[in-house]
Order: C-alpha cells, then sequence, then structure tokens
C-alpha cells in the first residue's frame, strides 16, 4: 500500500528531528540578560565548566546521557552498565573537544 502525504510528512518530521532536536526553537528562547551576564563571570572557559569559588560545577554522567541522547546508560545504579559504549564515548569526545 501506497504512503499517503501526511505520513511521508510525519517520517520527514520524525527524521528532521532525529537530527536537529530542539535546536530550530533555540532563537526563540527567551534570555534574562542579566543572569546571562552573572553565568558569564563564573564560566571557566578553560576548562569548560562554571567555578563558584572553590566549587567547580563539572556536568554529571546523568547530565552527559541526557546531551548526547544515549539513554541506555545505567547511571542510576553502582556501577554504570552501558550497551552501547562507543557511540556514548564518540559523542562525549566530540562535544568535548577531546582528543582519542
Amino acid at each position: 500500500m501506497k504512503k499517503g502525504f501526511l505520513d511521508k510528512v510525519e517520517d520527514n518530521a520524525a527524521l528532521f528531528y532525529r537530527d536537529y532536536g530542539d535546536l530550530p526553537y533555540l532563537p526563540d528562547v527567551k534570555v534574562d540578560k542579566y543572569l546571562f551576564r552573572a553565568l558569564a563571570q563564573y564560566w571557566n572557559p578553560a576548562y569548560s565548566y562554571f567555578t563558584f569559588e572553590k566549587v567547580d560545577l563539572v556536568p554529571t554522567v546523568e547530565e552527559y546521557t541526557t546531551l548526547l541522547c544515549c539513554p541506555r546508560i545505567q547511571a542510576d545504579k553502582a556501577y554504570s552498565r552501558a550497551t552501547n559504549v562507543l557511540t556514548f564515548l564518540k559523542r562525549l569526545i566530540s562535544i568535548t573537544g577531546i582528543s582519542e
């Protein structure tokens, strides 16, 4: 059976969302300029995280798995068992800019 026009549109929308996620909505996000200035003062560009006096705010495993869209990582366990470690590491390396 042939796919109808609406089926193709839904497929294209799913592919677009898979490739770009929420990126097209980013320009519509309202930013508090005072909050942005305050956060910029605490940003450490050398290490790409926020530093508040002696406390460094580095992303956790849960935050990395959300950012990298790798839901198979079991970060809620005493040990982390990933079913697709290579994909996770490749995405993590590409985002953080670390060389292999």
